[in-house]
């Protein structure tokens, strides 16, 4: 009877503690008037027994003094005159405060440090408005808030939600750690599934702007785990729209990294929702790159809000033609026309008249700087001009190393090169998967001669045996095929190095073939940029600008599959032999648009200084939308960076 009645107590008692804090401090309290009630008993009966040992004159200030001596053990001096009995009983009670409060003491701090727990664990409803969104976490996360931090410069209040299935703690550290201020942005990390619906509303999805869902994985990873990834971001997708009740009003951008994912994609039939094939992209930009030195800078400025930005812009153009436009615009410079009917025409024909409701396509520093004059601000000169074409002859091509944007850039060399041009493929050691797929290159291209050949490249002996500076580019990839971010850099360091050795002992300039290499990591740039390599794309870096740009707006999509083919009008830097019959000249920045108009109406977007074609603090000579009417001189060797149907 006794041990069943114990056993209930203890279960009850359990249960009731289990309610957390609350239970605790009321346990406390009771035991600490148990306790009290139970000095005052002890001394009552001292004081019955021993009566001549009261030196109080109420039985209340003996109940005040216990009091007293159980909230502070020093009131017990209030019994010095008292006797032996008293004076024990004022140490029992002072013990049994210090026992009590000391518990009380130790769960108060337990009880901040689970409060302050729970706050760094960001379990609270975000109750921002307009944010952007970032769903999961990977390597790509925090070039991406970089981008959008700038881009939120011209707002005095701006915010950007991280959600992803890993500590706020740590995501709040990694982004005090590496982004040192957030300037107007106010970014917040949350922990949580992104495709669960209660997560997204927690974090006040329905009241975004636009969402970015990144993948879970790298492209290296197997193909399972990029099913799971695509899986995922589809079901984020689906859960942002239970979010806003069944209609999407977010730009999205989505990272998906199977092309049947894609595919899938492509039923929502939703404008606002973007996937990028950023692999895709990237070898195109490698190839166009390769063809034209100083491109990948272009595409860094362009692509980055650190710099000019593409931007969609209506006015009352008043019937303006597209040629007369290009002098309109203090800051910026139009490349298209988005006509009233949704249909976008990259580099019109000069004599397309603005109806209104058309958005001009504008290169700009900023959307607050963008500003159509009735009148033109300024009017070109006049300089003697003589149409050239550069003939085309056969090219090689010398790629060094293997991944996934190889075989993209096969392809697109396979658009430009003339029948009988050749792509020779160094692989140390290549699997057997990596000979199947060069194998089914060459004989899907067999007006080009595609062969690979096993040499290591980080050898020096190897790499001069293949006689580098022969070859028109030279094309510098992973060296493995299990790459990571840090070791493809390092080993792309030793491959540059190795060929500015090669170079000066041959006495040959290195500048002689196009050296084009892409690095994972933007922190080795400047290491990079040492070794006088014609030009370099970071590839993380420019996936992310993508990125934030789509989050900003979903419609230079359009752009992106304009000029990134080579098919419609592209971005080159062409000599300036092909403009001026006379050099050098001095002239402003309209008269290279005037004189660009004259060549098949290509549009000039700035200018490329050889003398500063190395030097990082000059961007490697490039100036975009430079003022209309700044002066400048060029040289032979010097390049005007134009849109142009062709790079002839």
């Amino acid at each position: 009877m006794f041990a069943h009645l114990r056993e209930s107590i203890r279960y009850r008692f359990e249960n009731f503690m289990s309610k957390g804090g609350k239970a605790i401090f009321i346990s406390l309290f009771v035991l600490f008037m148990f306790c009290l009630g139970l000095a005052v008993a002890v001394r009552w009966t001292v004081l019955a027994v021993f009566p001549e040992m009261d030196i109080f004159q109420s039985f209340s200030e003996h109940v005040w003094a216990i009091f007293l001596t159980m909230t502070d053990p020093g009131n017990m001096g209030v019994d010095t005159d008292s006797g032996a009995a008293l004076k024990v009983s004022a140490v029992v009670s002072g013990v049994l405060g210090v026992i009590i409060f000391s518990m009380l003491i130790a769960f108060i701090t337990t009880s901040l440090d689970g409060m302050i727990y729970e706050f760094r664990k960001g379990r609270s409803r975000v109750l921002e408005k307009g944010q952007t969104l970032i769903l999961n976490w990977n390597e790509r996360t925090l070039d991406i808030l970089r981008e959008l931090i700038i881009a939120n410069e011209s707002e005095s209040k701006a915010s950007v939600v991280i959600l992803a299935e890993r500590e706020k703690e740590e995501m709040d550290d990694e982004i005090s750690t590496f982004i040192a201020n957030t300037k107007t942005t106010k970014v917040v990390a949350r922990k949580g599934n992104t495709s669960t619906i209660a997560n997204l509303r927690r974090i006040s999805a329905s009241s975004a702007k636009s969402a970015i869902i990144l993948a879970t994985c790298s492209d290296q990873a197997s193909e399972d785990e990029k099913r799971v990834s695509d899986a995922k971001a589809i079901k984020t997708i689906l859960a942002l729209q239970g979010c806003q009740e069944g209609k999407n009003n977010l730009a999205i951008v989505v990272e998906l990294l199977l092309a049947e994912s894609r595919k899938l994609l492509e039923t929502f039939e939703d404008p606002l929702i973007t996937c990028i094939d950023t692999w895709d992209i990237l070898g195109k930009i490698l190839v166009q790159t390769s063809r034209t030195s100083g491109l990948a800078v272009v595409y860094n400025e362009i692509l980055s809000f650190d710099g000019c930005e593409l931007y969609f812009r209506e006015a009352d153009w008043n019937g303006v033609t597209f040629g007369e436009m290009l002098y309109h615009f203090p800051d910026g410079i139009p490349m298209g026309i988005r006509h009233v009917d949704g249909r976008l025409e990259v580099r019109p024909g000069a004599g397309t008249v603005m109806e209104k409701g058309d958005e001009v396509l504008i290169v700009a520093d900023d959307d607050s700087t963008i500003d159509f004059q009735s009148a033109p601000i300024v009017q070109p000169k006049d300089f003697p001009f003589e149409m050239q074409r550069v003939d085309k002859g056969l090219e090689r091509e010398l790629i060094l190393g293997w991944h996934s944007i190889a075989s993209i850039a096969v392809r697109e060399y396979a658009e430009y090169l003339l029948e009988g041009s050749s792509i020779e493929i160094v692989v140390h050691r290549p699997s057997e998967k990596t000979r199947k797929e060069i194998a089914a290159l060459a004989a899907f291209h067999p007006d080009l001669q595609i062969t690979l050949k096993e040499s290591n490249p980080l050898d020096l002996d190897q790499l001069r045996a293949l006689s580098p500076f022969d070859y028109d580019n030279v094309i510098i990839l992973s060296q493995d095929e299990d790459w990571n971010p840090e070791k493809t850099d390092s080993e792309t360091l030793v491959i540059l190095l190795l060929l500015r050795k090669i170079a000066r002992d041959g006495k040959v300039d290195i500048r002689r073939s196009k050296i084009i290499t892409q690095i994972l990591d933007s922190e080795n740039q400047e290491l990079i940029s040492q070794t006088n390599v014609n030009d370099f794309i970071i590839s993380n870096k420019l996936i992310t600008m993508i990125f934030a740009q789509l989050s900003e707006e979903p419609r230079i999509k359009e752009i992106y599959d304009d000029i990134f083919q080579e098919d419609g009008s592209e971005i080159y830097l062409k000599p300036v032999e092909l403009y001026f019959k006379e050099l050098p000249v001095t002239l402003r920045f309209c008269d290279m648009i005037g004189q660009a108009m004259k060549r098949d109406e290509e549009i000039c977007l700035g200018y490329r200084l050889e003398a500063h074609a190395t030097e990082a603090e000059h961007n490697f000579g490039v100036k975009l939308n430079p003022a209309k009417d700044q002066q400048v001189t060029l040289n032979v060797g010097d390049t005007l960076v134009v849109l142009a149907e062709d790079e002839l």
